[in-house]
């Protein structure tokens, strides 16, 4: 199946809000780790009911956003284990790099602003082509497939905040410079943009 094909089978959007009120930064971590500790080899269903079921709010989230300082985003780790990882990150006006995530999948809550999503196909060590994009509001989910790629951005107006649940925690991201016609596998401190130091390439491709 295609990679396009991949993220159009799994979009899918979440409605309600059960979210706890009041809950602090310690209850939100233990809640977290209770819930993300019984996980192992989870499926995509799995991740996604999960992701659901935590009920995080953009308030929970609020002592964890820094400024991206001139990147497209600042992340935070909030949790990780053998089997998943979870991320917030809060965007800047710029877009990330095209990117896969290694061999990992998982979903993505849009918490805050509108987000946009674009796919990309990758046929052997060819240059990524770009295939559509489309925009998540806050509440939705959308998914990020085994080595697919795609990068994001956030909408015309106000703030984007993102919560990202992978499984296994990512290793091996690919990230792409059209301009460079070059791709690279980045180390885990970097993030899904053109590495600025030596030490975060572990590999470098050049396409054709």
């Amino acid at each position: 199946m295609s990679t396009a094909r991949w993220f159009l089978s799994f979009i899918g959007f979440y409605g309600g809000n059960d979210n706890i009120r009041g809950g602090s930064a310690v209850s939100l971590k233990e809640r977290i780790k209770n819930r993300l500790d019984e996980l192992s080899h989870p499926s995509t269903k799995e991740l996604k009911q999960v992701l659901q079921s935590l009920n995080i709010r953009l308030e929970d989230l609020q002592p964890y956003l820094e400024s991206p300082e001139g990147k497209p985003y600042y992340r935070k780790l909030l949790y990780q284990n053998e089997a998943v990882e979870l991320l917030v990150m809060n965007w800047s006006d710029m877009e990330c790099a095209p990117h896969d995530h290694g061999d990992s999948k998982g979903w993505i809550q849009v918490m805050d602003g509108t987000s946009v999503n674009t796919i990309f196909e990758v046929k052997d060590n060819n240059l990524p082509q770009e295939l559509f994009d489309r925009e998540y509001r806050e509440g939705s989910f959308f998914f990020a497939p085994k080595k697919g790629v795609h990068k994001m951005k956030k909408g015309s107006t106000g703030d984007l905040v993102t919560l990202h649940l992978y499984s296994p925690p990512i290793q091996g991201m690919m990230v792409y410079d059209l301009e460079k016609c070059a791709a690279c596998v980045v180390s885990d401190e970097c993030g899904a943009w053109w590495p600025d130091h030596m030490r975060q390439k572990v590999k470098e491709i050049q396409l054709r």
